[in-house]
């Protein structure tokens, strides 16, 4: 329990702080478009997806309907199933309610730490929540602040927008170990550049990109 622990905030504390600096982002951009400080603090405290929020909000401030938000956040999301159905298979195991802690806490970061600890170690409840709680927290406190503070930064001038960007590039490239991730991995540049050619600045490129590009690793593992 005590490596668990130990493993979990030497792993994951850095890449809370680049989650803190994208949540700051979030609220800033909240607040531009509104957003009191409970809502958007509450809405980090329930949701906590980082892409379906940014989305969510920037949609809302361009007059975009409920109906069409919901469906762009279940279509943005859907990444979480995926997760959710492969780490199913090691938490299989975990009681109650620790699975349902960690299946709410399932996102890019934590899936992609857990499946590296997992494989190496074998299922480790202790530091999948670790990790998860420690990006948990940093997302929420990092949102109230941002809305908080509100116009007195500008995300973009100090590179904040591309802290969880490249966090995530960093956790992903150790585990492109075969063929079917790296073509994934090369669909989903093909697709975002015919995307942006075609429709430059679409919010609906990262969906398109994340319902296609996975089907190229399926096609592949299976060998059809």
């Amino acid at each position: 329990m005590k490596n668990s622990l130990k493993d979990a905030i030497a792993d994951g504390l850095p890449i809370a702080l680049a989650i803190a600096s994208y949540g700051l982002s979030y609220g800033v951009l909240a607040h531009q478009a509104d957003f009191t400080i409970l809502t958007a603090t509450v809405m980090s405290i329930l949701i906590f997806a980082g892409s379906v929020q940014l989305v969510a909000v920037a949609m809302y401030a361009t007059g975009a309907t409920i109906p069409a938000i919901l469906l762009a956040a279940f279509l943005l999301n859907l990444r979480d199933f995926l997760y959710g159905m492969d780490l199913a298979r090691d938490l299989k195991k975990v009681k109650q309610p620790w699975r349902f802690f960690s299946l709410f806490g399932i996102s890019d970061e934590p899936y992609l730490l857990a499946k590296a600890r997992f494989n190496k170690h074998g299922t480790d409840i202790r530091y999948f929540l670790t990790t998860t709680l420690l990006f948990y927290v940093a997302w929420v406190s990092s949102s109230f602040i941002g809305v908080w503070i509100g116009d007195q930064i500008d995300p973009i001038r100090f590179g904040l927008d591309l802290a969880f960007p490249a966090a995530f590039t960093a956790l992903l490239l150790p585990a492109l170990t075969h063929k079917a991730a790296w073509l994934t991995v090369g669909a989903a540049c093909i697709i975002t550049m015919i995307a942006e050619w075609i429709a430059p600045n679409n919010g609906f490129t990262i969906i398109l990109v994340g319902l296609l590009a996975p089907l190229v690793g399926i096609y592949t593992q299976k060998g059809v």
